[in-house]
């Protein structure tokens, strides 16, 4: 058995070298697959349902997709479109496919796959015990659902379904970035292990290339063993590059989580063909006992207006960590007087992040420093946009002029690059699911709806 699987970059929509990609489509794969999204950039998307990439970035890339896909009469398979999976996000993608069908003459089955849970859906699954968490999963109630905006993970069944139905394109909602490197060569009899590890190798396009990029690799599944190719000029490949990949987004370098089982690596074994091409060999996959589909939720919390200063006064730096509690109590009692009691101190964060002091570690810094600048964000989160603007006016003005015992008078203590300073970041998202739904088929949770383009 020898089966090419095509990947032409690591997101719809982030783009890749062209020619590259001709390279791959000129070695025939037998399928061409690519992810759209991911949660790497937080809830918004699937909060909002909006798309991280534009509209204009998607096109070009899909553009390319389809006509290869039409040139090689082999399926193409997106997935997590629109960023998040949401509905919303496949029919926006889905859209966007009508268009090029009709404007490159195009010809295809189109399957959409959809995979947002209703909330009965997930009352019911709560109710019988069916939602289980998964490790630092937060504590959930059924009335979460309520005001929650979730999708289910898919495997590769439902675009093994699509698939096996002759469909040519498929447009999924949220799937596991390997299931749809995988669908195919499970079809065709491709041993599990290799499949996996093949799949897991390649989710993110060029990603584990030298040097990394958006664009594309080739892999070629063999019955023992899969070489990997790189398809830029200029970018390689080595054994610990291609390894290096099943640490991403994973904790356990060796064990990989799908929803039918666990892709086990510890006796897989990586070796150079040549300078672009890596040959792996030895992986496992162990099935699990029952079937899971991770849940992802995502909820409005909130608005935000955010500001940004910067200082490098010596004495204000050093005096900031007092500063700062003071000046929340002050704005406690601000809030209060100017909005006469209807809007409740306890409602609003004001959030001071202070850059150069180990704040991207969020206070673990081993090593504290002693900044000559610091940079200051400053966020301000009420329950609407117009209440968080409006705090934030006050927040701003009284933290450019904060009261110091070292001076005589009224000094400035922060600096802002904007006028006016500040800037509505509008809707904010928390991250409500770290669960997986258990004891459901493996198409359970999801739908799909096919036409003729």
């Amino acid at each position: 058995m020898e089966l090419r699987i095509l990947a032409p970059t690591g997101a719809l929509g982030a783009g890749f070298d062209a020619d590259a990609f001709e390279r791959g489509v000129a070695a025939r794969p037998d399928v061409i697959a690519c992810d759209a999204g991911s949660t790497d950039s937080g809830p918004a998307a699937l909060g909002s349902g909006t798309p991280k990439l534009s509209a204009q970035a998607v096109t070009r890339d899909l553009r390319l997709l389809l006509q290869a896909r039409d040139r090689l009469g082999v399926p193409l398979i997106v997935g997590s479109c629109g960023t998040s999976g949401r509905d919303s996000g496949v029919d926006w993608v889905a859209g966007i496919a009508r268009t090029l069908a009709a404007e490159e003459n195009l010809h295809f089955t189109l399957a959409l796959i959809y995979s947002d849970q209703p909330a009965d859906r997930l009352q019911a699954l709560y109710d019988a015990g069916r939602i289980q968490p998964l490790a630092n999963a937060p504590e959930i109630d059924r009335d979460l659902f309520e005001s929650s905006h979730t999708v289910a993970m898919m495997g590769v069944e439902p675009i093994q379904e699509a698939l096996g139905a002759g469909c040519d394109v498929i447009l999924a909602g949220r799937a596991s970035d390997t299931a749809l490197f995988a669908a195919l060569p499970h079809l065709r009899g491709a041993d599990a292990g290799l499949t996996w590890h093949m799949a897991k190798t390649i989710e993110c396009g060029a990603a584990c290339a030298i040097p990394p990029s958006a664009n594309g690799l080739l892999v070629t599944l063999r019955d023992d063993h899969f070489d990997v190719t790189t398809l830029a000029t200029g970018s390689r490949l080595t054994p610990r590059s291609v390894a290096a990949h099943t640490l991403y987004e994973n904790a356990d370098p060796f064990h990989i989580a799908e929803p039918s089982g666990v892709l086990d690596t510890t006796d897989a074994t990586y070796e150079t063909v040549d300078e672009q091409t890596v040959r792996v060999r030895g992986a496992r996959y162990l099935p699990a006992d029952g079937y899971t589909n991770k849940l992802e939720g995502s909820q409005l919390v909130g608005h935000q207006t955010v500001i940004i200063g910067g200082v490098r006064d010596r004495i204000v730096i050093d005096a900031l960590p007092k500063l700062l509690p003071m000046a929340k109590q002050y704005f406690d009692a601000k809030i209060r007087d100017v909005f006469n009691g209807t809007v409740d101190p306890a409602d609003i964060d004001i959030d001071y992040r202070l850059y150069g002091t180990g704040t991207v570690l969020a206070g673990s810094e081993p090593d504290p420093l002693a900044p000559r600048e610091l940079g200051v964000l400053i966020t301000v989160t009420a329950p609407d946009q117009e209440t968080a603007h409006a705090i934030a006016t006050f927040v701003a003005h009284a933290s450019s002029h904060l009261p110091l015992a070292q001076y005589d008078g009224l000094v400035s203590t922060l600096a802002y690059p904007y006028s006016p300073p500040e800037m509505d970041r509008g809707p904010l998202y928390r991250f409500t699911l770290n669960h997986v739904a258990t004891g459901i088929t493996p198409t359970e949770l999801f739908r799909t709806t096919t036409e003729e383009l």
